[in-house]
């Protein structure tokens, strides 16, 4: 399957620059899931368009038996292209800054690998181009959110998503059971005050100082508020109060985020930065806090991890598979593991030969286009092997090593 997926390389190219010129944000990927509508119409695979507003899902084999679903994102990020190449952004503040446009062409990669193979299936693949995983909006959705809402894994028994990494060289791949990437809520926090003059204080109740004072009080959280064997993150991103030099601040606005990789510490730094802003009521003032659950924690399942393990180490050989860095990142494909069974994949993607590190989110990110049919044989090799594999009666064995 890498040397089918190899040949593919210009192809795949072709794809993913045609993508990256044309970025679009979450939830907005009509162009983009329009490409895809029409490059799975070529291949004569079946699809629907439209699922959780801009996504597209297609699907391959003959419908009966087992089902693994391969998911790529298709979104762009709110940041201006600074890259000098022949395929930058036409789209001014729009980018692929994390890949998304190569995500797709893997994905689209693997569709016509399969296809090729349509008659091996033992089961059905399904095809999953998701919308927004950028973004949560307004009514707390994003893509896979939005996804899982309308039913599109209630048939699926296990799920592969994968994402290009910048730091791993191209030509390997970083697997990893377990807790992989953090969930990340956000909070909004509003501390009251009095106003009053500068040279008076006392007669106001300063914002800024219990501010102040709330920031220190948090920083305690992660220190000596959870188990020294667990993790997470409290941040404070912004903050924004005052008028002038001499007048007493009566209103302080923060915001910040949090990442955690068990749910249950999840729920007790939530419950506790509720508790250390109440510092504001025992300073003679006020606060609002407004907290936000975003997505779950990327926790991959241990057996799905290790089939692929086994997997990509026969197509890619020893020295090109690796253990994946755990990251405070965070990646909406964990809802999908909240459903079924799942396994998240990075994808190298530096070339060694650049002088600077590109990193995801930034003006400068870009990948050694090498990836492509890495990710593509990966996703396409895994689905036709687990579907000869996959033994719904033996499945829950005990796991054997990753590297096993």
């Amino acid at each position: 399957m890498f040397d089918e997926a190899l040949d593919l390389t210009p192809n795949l190219s072709d794809i993913r620059r045609a993508l990256h010129k044309w970025p679009e944000l979450s939830f907005e990927e009509y162009r983009t899931a329009a490409f895809v509508s029409r490059t799975l119409h070529d291949m004569g695979i079946p699809h629907e368009t439209e699922v959780a507003r801009t996504g597209v899902i297609g699907w391959l084999g003959n419908g009966k038996g087992p089902t693994i679903a391969l998911r790529a994102d298709m979104d762009a990020l709110p940041i201006h292209e600074e890259n000098k190449i022949d395929y930058v952004s036409q789209r001014p503040g729009i980018m692929h800054a994390c890949g998304h446009d190569a995500h797709t062409a893997m994905l689209l990669g693997a569709a016509y690998l399969l296809k090729q193979h349509e008659g091996e299936l033992k089961g059905r693949v399904k095809l999953i181009f998701q919308p927004a995983e950028e973004r949560i909006d307004a009514d707390g959705m994003s893509g896979a959110k939005l996804m899982l809402e309308e039913g599109v894994i209630e048939d699926v028994d296990a799920i592969v998503g994968l994402h290009v990494d910048p730091g791993m060289e191209v030509g390997k791949i970083g697997l990893r059971p377990g807790p992989m990437m953090a969930a990340a809520d956000k909070f909004d926090l509003e501390i009251l005050g009095k106003k009053a003059h500068g040279a008076y204080a006392y007669q106001g109740v300063d914002a800024i100082v219990i501010a102040a004072q709330v920031i220190n009080a948090a920083q305690m959280l992660i220190s000596r508020r959870i188990p020294a064997v667990q993790e997470g993150v409290v941040t404070f991103g912004t903050i924004n109060g005052g008028s002038r030099e001499n007048v007493i601040c009566d209103r302080v606005v923060l915001s910040g985020t949090v990442r955690t990789f068990d749910p249950a510490i999840q729920d007790q730094l939530e419950a506790e930065l509720d508790e250390i802003s109440a510092i504001a009521r025992q300073l003679g003032g006020d606060y609002r806090l407004h907290y936000i659950r975003g997505n779950p924690p990327v926790i991959n399942d241990g057996q799905l991890t290790g089939f692929l393990a086994r997997t990509s180490l026969q197509l890619l050989g020893t020295e090109n598979v690796t253990e994946a860095a755990k990251t405070a990142g965070g990646e909406d494909f964990a809802w999908y593991n909240l459903k079924t069974r799942g396994t998240f994949v990075r994808i190298g993607a530096r070339n060694p030969d650049w002088d600077t590190m590109r990193p995801l989110h930034t003006a400068i990110f870009e990948i050694d286009e090498g990836a492509l049919p890495v990710g593509s044989a990966v996703l396409a090799q895994s689905a036709l092997r687990w579907l000869h594999e996959y033994d719904a009666d033996n499945w829950l064995e005990p796991p054997r090593h990753i590297w096993g």
